[in-house]
């Protein structure tokens, strides 16, 4: 019999994280009955002394807030692609005992949105300045040929993200929250702040938006995606970013490949359906 393998997902708070219900429909799908998947609720404090008590079974971490910066310190290496945002999302152990750190939000937005018929953008809009809009500016530095403009509440957030834009290759033009409406000109707008933040501007949408790619899983649809998808513009939603970047940890932490996309989307919609 094969000896246990297990992963897990940490954050704080992590009750109502779907990635168990995604990892754990990938191994039924591959076969991987000795595998295992759970959450652990850890904080920055206690991610240490979590990280010293992983053993030879353990095969990889999935990381959510507020640990994808605490826990670089921690790791042998971290790829260029979660240096690019100073994040990591996914720990990967290996069999000699090396914790490697990755971000596969980033290639899982890209992968998203390339489902959609996305793969490049004469300009773009972000919502928001928070850890997922530098993730989004990290994937238009692969896709947008021209300028993003960010929507931010304050001139602090509007230095942060000027400075992510410097730091990745994007031309960041930033302007104030008061003036969102005005980011559904672009052909790709990315909403990356928190519920109930752009209900207002459902009302904004234009008669041939673009793209809307709304990092929010739930509540879902969104007030705004609501209003996108009525006026016939093309709708990327947060579980389409979710199950995209957990096929790329399936497949760093298992070795197999590609990871079941169909049965892990599945799944994640059962799993909101039934909330």
């Amino acid at each position: 019999m094969s000896a246990t393998r297990r992963a897990a997902v940490l954050g704080s708070p992590i009750a109502h994280s779907l990635s168990p219900v995604l990892h754990r429909a990938a191994y039924r799908e591959l076969g991987l009955s000795e595998w295992t998947y759970d959450r652990h609720e850890v904080d920055e404090a206690a991610l240490p002394a979590f990280m010293e008590r992983l053993d030879a079974t353990w095969a990889g971490l999935s990381l959510t807030m507020p640990l994808k910066r605490a826990v670089i310190p921690l790791l042998d290496e971290i790829s260029d692609t979660a240096a690019s945002v100073e994040a990591v999302n996914t720990v990967v152990l290996t069999a000699d005992g090396r914790r490697l750190g990755d971000n596969t939000d980033i290639p899982g937005m890209l992968a998203a949105l390339n489902e959609r018929g996305v793969r490049q953008v004469e300009r773009a809009s972000v919502l928001g300045a928070g850890a997922t809009a530098s993730s989004a500016l990290a994937a238009l530095s692969r896709i947008c040929t021209g300028e993003v403009t960010a929507y931010v509440r304050s001139g602090a957030r509007a230095d942060e993200m000027r400075g992510w834009g410097e730091r990745l290759g994007v031309t960041v033009r930033t302007a104030a929250w008061e003036d969102a409406a005005a980011a559904f000109e672009a052909p790709l707008t990315i909403a990356t702040t928190p519920a109930g933040t752009t209900d207002a501007l459902a009302a904004a949408v234009p008669e041939r938006p673009g793209t809307l790619f709304d990092v929010l899983y739930e509540p879902w649809p969104t007030t705004l995606a609501t209003a996108w998808a009525a006026r016939g513009g093309a709708v990327v939603g947060g579980l389409d970013l979710l199950v995209h970047q957990a096929v790329l940890q399936v497949e760093q932490m298992t070795g197999r490949s590609p990871a079941p996309l169909a049965a892990m989307r599945t799944a994640g919609e059962a799993a909101l359906a039934a909330r």
